[in-house]
């Protein structure tokens, strides 16, 4: 029979409620979480007690002070809980004799390990919660207990419950594997714990900042496992650049479930609008490793009620709403814990002394200790290296390591080069990589023909290869984790190890110059070849953002190797396509910097490059940098090839695009047309290249208000399309889209709507519903929509529009921006107008960021606000800004473009407002007659002019001829658009119409 146990009780008088403490290391919290919740359900009370064993106090004496909590003493055995000090099994099985057998009732253990734990913990009785589901690790608990399993479960049963230890969050991805060796820092996990517990929604932000080789990113790891089952999804993301940032947050698109297309620049807006809802996981964990550049990622650091932590090098991470928490060296306690651990035949005094030099830096004492354990060396004698070893002429690598780091590592690097000497070549090979996650395979996977001698063995030999990660990896100098949560046994085969940042450097310091040349060209290598060669197909890009991160350390803008060069016009191909602007921008600055000097000014290669890099300046908003750049190209080439030669026109195409941008719209037309002069000459009227440039000429037409002409010309470009490229081709879609809105421009509202949704249908068959064309598909739709009277289809469309234009291409890009618009002014006449002129002032300022002064978008943009600024009460302030913006358009687009004519009958309206009717009257007459013979008489906005007219003259008491005005204006409106549509109702009520500006963004 086995002997009955006390069942749990509270020993102190008067208790309420029974009492267990829960006695349990840190590692473990988990498990304690999980179960003081099982026992708070049924009505104990529970006592969290997080065991710490420091050296110098009695085990006996801390064992005793357990039971001071009163009630029954519950242990959490593992080996963490043994470990710490660190204590021999003998002790701990001295102190359990001496304190829990005289008296066993008043203890209780469970067991979450299944390694080696003292022999004297059986007089515990743990029983075993390993390797089982949650009811029945339950049920084992309180039967040990001594808890009936039908005692009512109390209190809130809604409260959301830790997750049982054994099982993952439902999302779980990047994170590095736990760390066994992880010792202290118990006071920096429960300040990270509570910062971001206490923080409120959407301001989770925490960084961890210290010098290089602190161990911020063991701390982030030990973070994610500790408090892991609190959180329904935790996601490691690398973050030293912002290419690998975007796609590694992108990856958790198909994790979260999310519905996108295969673009990951869209997969990321996504997932950050995910989070931002909390949708459809609230309590999530995003960790951003090795962020040392905040003006990298700071804008797309992900808010809503989840956590964010943040490992970096780089406090100014306060100025972007993160709380900051310094992770120190190790305090003295936990370096000696930590060697004793790492190297087990070292003494107290040994590890003390060891810590002293090495000045307590763990990523120091790892590599070191490690070694050492293995050496017939003692540490007196390492010591003496040290200090003998350094002399006045060594220069620091950095401010951020410490004095001996230099000297330690050459003591390393001699102990590699003895042993596998091949393991020291991989190591300087990973250097010429970015530090950080090494995707190694691709040496492997290179063409091995003309190999250096002393690399050719290395890579040709499975076994020596092997043999070389795992002499790195036994001294701690690499690890094997997968940076994509790869399998064990995909990590152990060494095709993608972690170097950290710091190790990096001095490796990459202390290679002989006679390396280097031959080292960075198998790498260069290894790179070029990886390269897919297709970068506009989505398929490809993981490729390429793989390879981008380790263009700048492999150096390769200096390599004449015409595939090296390919790739690197391959990836700046890339960044364009997918939205790496900034990260573009920057490379290409650089390559057409290094290829000018390294090729010479004139080189077929140079043209390239900048061609990329101002598609990409472009596509940045920097428009007035790319104008000048590619006007000098172009006038290079012409000079040095002649007007007909191709790349020339490609590159004066571009200017064309840069004037369109600018605003600027003469200059751009008349580029436009000779360009498509020039290409059907060498090309024809059926090449792809004369369609395009025949389409930008339609587009320009439409930018300068000339929508008939503009209609023409995209309807050839239409049919030309459909031709050449079948129907269902990108670019046919995006001719009928051009051919829809010319039709609305015109008026035409039942015809633009019947052919735009048929295009928006296929848009959204072929191309996905994200997509940035099928959006701007969305956007006309919406605007035909509202133009023909259904307003509540158009407001829906008009907000998916916009939250999905912010979501794939940020705030600050002109269809965006386009979109913004639209929105603001739909809120201003059928919304929330304190939410119009927010969006309003908003879209203003990014305008006034993005484009120069007198930029006909920044001037229509004001003139809508002026609109605003009439329904809030503000006549005067709103009359100052139409009329400038009256001026404005005037002279940046004409008297009878389309958009000043509408300005006109907004600046009338509100001069009317204002008391000044006769001028009111004026300005409406005059506008009459422009738009006439601009547009037509039955125009949409000739007939708002007429109406406007007509009130103007009813003010000045001219009523006959306002009702004269106004009936023939009424009939003219019913027989164009109908007697029910709304803009004739609103006439008919004598509601006076406004114009609303809208940028044609393309």
């Amino acid at each position: 029979m086995s002997e009955a146990r006390t069942p749990v009780r509270s020993t102190g008088k008067g208790a309420a409620r029974q009492t267990v403490a829960i006695s349990f290391a840190g590692f473990n919290r988990p498990w304690a979480a999980w179960i003081g919740d099982r026992l708070e359900r049924r009505g104990l009370r529970v006592v969290y007690l997080r065991w710490d064993a420091p050296p110098d106090q009695s085990l006996t004496g801390l064992l005793r002070d357990l039971t001071l909590a009163g009630g029954r003493t519950l242990i959490l055995v593992s080996e963490w809980y043994f470990q710490l000090g660190p204590r021999t099994h003998e002790e701990w099985n001295e102190a359990l004799r001496e304190v829990v057998a005289p008296d066993p009732d008043r203890f209780a253990a469970v067991s979450v390990t299944n390694t080696t734990v003292p022999s004297a913990t059986a007089v515990l009785a743990p029983v075993d919660l390993t390797n089982m589901g949650a009811e029945e690790a339950e049920r084992r608990l309180l039967d040990r207990l001594d808890v009936p399993l039908d005692t009512r479960i109390s209190g809130d049963v809604t409260r959301p419950a830790p997750r049982f230890p054994a099982s993952m969050p439902d999302v779980w991805g990047g994170v590095p594997r736990r760390n066994t060796r992880f010792t202290g820092r118990e006071p920096l996990l429960n300040d990270a714990y509570h910062l971001l517990q206490n923080s409120e929604p959407g301001a989770g932000v925490l960084t961890l900042h210290g010098m290089s080789g602190v161990g911020k990113t063991q701390l982030a790891v030990e973070y994610a496992y500790r408090f892991g089952s609190e959180y329904d999804v935790v996601w490691w993301v690398g973050s030293e650049k912002r290419v690998s940032y975007r796609r590694l947050l992108a990856e958790l698109a198909p994790q979260l479930g999310l519905s996108t297309g295969p673009e990951y620049g869209e997969r990321l807006r996504a997932v950050r609008d995910s989070l931002r809802r909390g949708e459809p996981y609230s309590r999530w964990l995003l960790i951003l490793d090795g962020a040392d550049e905040p003006e990298q990622i700071w804008d797309l650091v992900p808010t809503g009620p989840g956590h964010v932590i943040i490992t970096s090098r780089n406090p100014e991470w306060s100025e972007h709403n993160s709380k900051l928490l310094e992770v120190p060296v190790y305090a003295r306690d936990e370096s000696v814990a930590f060697i004793r651990r790492r190297a087990p035949r070292l003494t107290e005094t040994d590890a003390d002394q060891l810590a002293e030099a090495l000045e307590d830096l763990p990523l120091l004492l790892d590599q070191t200790a490690g070694w050492l354990n293995d050496s017939d060396l003692s540490v007196e004698e390492y010591i003496g290296l040290l200090e003998g070893g350094i002399d006045q002429d060594v220069v620091k690598v950095s401010a951020d390591f410490p004095l001996a780091f230099q000297t330690a590592w050459s003591i390393l690097l001699n102990k590699l080069r003895e042993t596998v000497p091949e393991s020291v070549d991989l190591l300087r090979l990973c250097t010429f990589f970015a530090p950080g996650f090494i995707p190694v395979r691709l040496l492997k996977e290179m063409s091995h023909d003309d190999l250096p001698e002393q690399l050719a063995g290395l890579l040709d030999d499975p076994l020596l290869w092997n043999k070389a990660v795992n002499q790195l990896r036994q001294y701690s100098v690499v690890r094997l984790e997968s940076h994509e949560g790869a399998l064990d046994e995909t990590a152990a085969t060494g095709e993608s190890i972690y170097l950290h940042r710091m190790v990096h450097q001095i490796v990459h310091k202390d290679m002989p110059e006679s390396d280097r040349g031959e080292f960075i060209d198998v790498v260069r290598r290894a790179l070029a070849e990886a390269d897919p060669g297709r970068p506009t197909d989505t398929r490809n890009w993981d490729a390429y953002a793989e390879i981008v991160p380790h263009l700048k350390y492999a150096d390769v803008l200096q390599s004449k190797d015409r595939k090296v060069q390919t790739m690197v016009l391959n990836c700046l191909r890339y960044m364009y396509f997918a939205g790496e602007y900034t990260s573009g921008v920057n490379l290409g600055a650089r390559a057409l910097r290094t290829w000018r000097r390294l090729l010479g000014e004139s080189h077929p290669r140079v043209w390239e490059v900048t061609y990329h890099y101002a598609n990409l300046l472009r596509s940045a908003g920097r428009f007035q940098e790319t104008e000048a750049l590619e006007r000098a190209a172009v006038e290079h080439l012409r000079e040095e090839k002649g007007e007909s030669d191709l790349d020339h026109l490609r590159m004066a195409g571009g200017l064309a695009a840069d004037l369109r941008e600018l605003g600027r719209y003469d200059e751009a037309l008349e580029m436009s047309q000779w360009l498509y002069a020039a290409y059907r000459e060498l090309l024809g009227d059926q090449d792809s290249r004369t369609l395009n440039a025949l389409n930008n000429i339609g587009y320009t037409v439409r930018l300068m208000g000339r929508y008939e002409e503009a209609r023409g010309i995209d309807q050839r470009t239409l049919e030309a399309r459909r031709l050449l490229l079948k129907g269902r081709h990108p670019w046919t879609l995006f001719s009928e889209v051009s051919y829809a809105t010319d039709l609305r421009l015109l008026g035409r509202y039942a015809e633009a709507e019947s052919a735009q949704a048929k295009n928006v249908r296929e848009y959204r068959m072929v191309m996905g519903r994200d997509n940035q064309d099928t959006l701007r598909a969305e956007h006309n739709l919406a605007m035909c929509q509202l133009r023909g009277g259904d307003r509540a289809a158009a407001g829906t469309l008009l907000t998916r529009v916009l939250e999905g234009y912010e979501r794939k291409l940020g705030d600050t890009h002109v269809l965006t921006l386009a979109a913004a618009v639209s929105q603001s002014c739909f809120a201003r006449e059928h919304g929330d107008i304190d939410q119009a002129r927010e969006a309003s002032e908003s879209v203003i300022a990014r305008y006034e960021m993005l484009l120069p002064e007198g930029h006909p978008f920044v001037i229509g943009a004001r003139a809508n606000h002026a609109l605003i600024l009439r329904s809030v009460g503000e006549r005067e302030h709103a009359y100052a800004v139409a009329e400038e913006a009256l001026a404005g358009l005037t002279a940046a687009l004409g008297e009878s473009h389309p958009h000043t004519l509408g300005c006109a009958i907004n600046a009338s309206a509100l001069r009317n407002l204002v008391g000044d009717a006769e001028a009111a009257a004026d300005l409406s007459r005059a506008t009459i007659a422009r738009a006439a013979e601009t547009l037509g008489r039955t125009h949409p906005l000739t007939l708002s002019a007429r109406i406007a007219h007509a009130a103007d003259l009813r003010a000045l008491r001219d009523r006959q001829q306002a009702e004269k005005v106004e009936q023939e204006a009424l009939s003219d409106l019913a027989a164009t658009l109908g007697p029910q549509h709304t803009h004739t109702i609103s006439a008919r009520s004598r509601n006076r119409p406004y114009w609303d500006f809208e940028p044609q963004a393309s």
